[in-house]
């Protein structure tokens, strides 16, 4: 009797690069699908990231000035775009749908994004890239890193291309496209569904302005060449004072730079005393003329209430004054503020924001300028 020859047993599963090669896929697509909603749900904010950055590049390479302030005029469409195809490829990237294409127009999207982060972080320009939008504020190098790693995640995918499986999920990307195009055409054309910003309703901006709790630092100090660590400045005089660390940096005001005035001097605190309704002329070149005739009425019907009418612009003097005639809105003031704080109020030219007591009670953009009666019910 002849004993059994043992076989050899054949392993089994999925080999180990493969699984890597997955879970790399899954966490490109959702960190793609993350930053392209969070952007898509404000293309306004990305836009004036692109204007930044190509008003940057003009400076830093007059040779090409032209070129990029030529692409200025343009920048709300790419923000459109740009963050709609973040999502786009990331879902593709999840359903695999003709994955060795998706995973190349992934690499040539973040490469655009690393050197963007790259120069800001290098040359300390545009500090805030806008990467995830208002949600999560990165640093430069933070956000220069967080590309890098995304890089070497896709080139991994992209080495094991040729065993990712594509499926028939065309229909489902297709969806995709139609649902984001919608989602950044309606946040522009209606504001962001979702204001992660800190002027938005429902906000105090008398509280803004105040630190969440008192702030605490900490004190770095120099003595015979050793640095040391005080949470209370020391009194002894023998040590150099080096550096001066916020330990809480969560606690800082979300508000820095909100301030109204006019000739006469400053009107900051006045717009915090009942109910204000601020009239937003970011500039008076490209404003939508076609609006002018609601916000009008709308001032019309809010006389005789105690609901006054304002106008916040960053333009000059001169200018706000031929377009509060040309447009018969002599009747209200106008005060002053920074450009910037206008655009973070507000991301459209005209636009409505109403305040009670400081606190945003609404904020309109001009397509939907609402009646007298909607802003009396807000305020009652």
């Amino acid at each position: 009797m002849n004993p059994t020859t043992s076989q050899p047993k054949i392993k089994t599963g999925t080999p180990p690069m493969l699984i890597a090669a997955r879970v790399a896929r899954i966490l490109v697509g959702i960190v793609f699908i993350f930053s392209g909603l969070i952007k898509l749900n404000d293309p306004v904010g990305t836009q004036i990231k692109f204007e930044e950055y190509f008003e940057v590049f003009a400076q830093d390479l007059p040779f090409m000035h032209d070129f990029f302030m030529a692409l200025v005029p343009f920048t709300l469409a790419m923000s459109v775009l740009f963050c709609a195809a973040e999502v786009i490829l990331g879902v593709a990237l999840l359903a695999s749908y003709k994955p060795k294409v998706t995973v190349w127009l992934l690499f040539f999207l973040i490469v655009f994004f690393t050197f963007l982060t790259f120069y800001s972080a290098y040359f300390d320009r545009v500090t805030d890239c806008g990467c995830f939008g208002d949600a999560i504020k990165l640093k430069p190098w933070t956000s220069f890193s967080k590309d890098i790693v995304l890089m070497v995640l896709i080139l991994f995918i992209i080495g094991h291309r040729n065993r990712l499986r594509s499926r028939n999920t065309g229909w489902l990307v297709g969806l995709t496209i139609v649902l984001t195009l919608g989602l950044g055409i309606y946040a522009v054309e209606f504001l962001p569904p979702i204001d992660m910003l800190p002027y938005a309703v429902g906000k105090s901006i008398p509280a803004g302005m105040k630190p969440s709790e008192p702030l605490r630092y900490k004190y770095l100090m120099e003595k015979n060449g050793k640095t040391s660590e005080f949470e209370q400045y020391p009194s002894d005089t023998t040590y150099k004072f080096k550096e001066m660390i916020l330990v809480n940096q969560n606690a800082k005001p979300k508000i820095t730079d909100y301030r109204i005035w006019d000739d006469t001097g400053d009107f900051t605190q006045e717009t915090f005393v009942g109910n204000k309704l601020f009239i937003i002329v970011k500039n008076t070149k490209d404003i939508d003329a076609g609006s002018l005739p609601a916000i009008r009425a709308l001032e019309e019907g809010l006389q005789g209430s105690t609901v006054k009418p304002y106008i916040l612009t960053s333009t000059s003097d001169d200018e706000i004054k031929a377009f509060r005639k040309e447009f018969q809105l002599e009747s209200i003031p106008y005060y002053k503020a920074d450009a910037t704080v206008l655009k973070t109020i507000m991301r459209s030219n005209p636009g409505t924001w109403l305040l009670s007591n400081g606190v945003v009670r609404g904020k309109w953009h001009f397509n939907s300028t609402p009646d007298a009666a909607e802003i009396k019910d807000l305020v009652k």
